[in-house]
């Protein structure tokens, strides 16, 4: 399986070394930013790395050719429909909540701000509208009493991430086709900006 990985930061690093133990091939890591740890890690491993022409959006051009999955690890960048079609499976992305609850960037902080006694993780398709695609994969945790963002981010949520991920690619693998079922709308929140 070739997978191009979007992403960024710690998380598209922990992402980019379970791809590499998985046995998938990395054939391209795209950043927003070149200098970016993801970026240094990927070149170190002799991964060819592209940056966003636009840092909101990813484009056909810079997924690379023969492209299995998508896999988007920590990426603030919308995929184009037209990047997601030379990807033969499309694309995926994980996300720290129970989708459709928690949508947006903050995921994690609404969490703890709504005071959700339990939090989780979905892998969902890659879609027009940010994290409304189907959901591919999803698991869930309890939060501790206390708890910060960060703190469930880094015990629970980001393993159960790699975990779900590396499911879902196993998935794919055997069935050449990824799981979906689609979101339920009526569960969906909408989360004005933490300021």
């Amino acid at each position: 399986m070739r997978i191009t990985l979007v992403g960024s930061r710690h998380f598209g690093v922990t992402t980019l070394n379970m791809l590499r133990e998985h046995g998938v091939s990395i054939v391209r890591v795209v950043v927003a930013d070149a200098d970016d740890r993801l970026a240094a890690t990927a070149k170190a491993a002799g991964i060819e790395v592209v940056v966003q022409a636009n840092p909101k959006l990813v484009v056909a051009s810079e997924i690379a050719p023969e492209t299995d999955l998508i896999i988007t690890a920590h990426s603030h960048a919308r995929i184009g429909k037209d990047a997601l079609a030379a990807s033969k499976l499309g694309g995926i992305g994980y996300h720290p909540s129970l989708l459709p609850r928690h949508r947006g960037k903050a995921a994690v902080e609404w969490t703890i701000k709504e005071g959700d006694p339990i939090a989780g993780g979905t892998i969902y398709h890659l879609a027009d509208r940010m994290d409304a695609g189907a959901i591919a994969a999803q698991d869930w945790c309890f939060v501790k009493k206390g708890e910060t963002a960060r703190e469930l981010w880094e015990r629970a949520l980001a393993p159960l991430g790699l975990k779900l991920l590396a499911d879902v690619i196993d998935y794919a693998k055997v069935h050449k086709a990824l799981p979906a079922k689609s979101q339920d709308e009526q569960f969906a929140t909408s989360a004005p900006s933490l300021s």
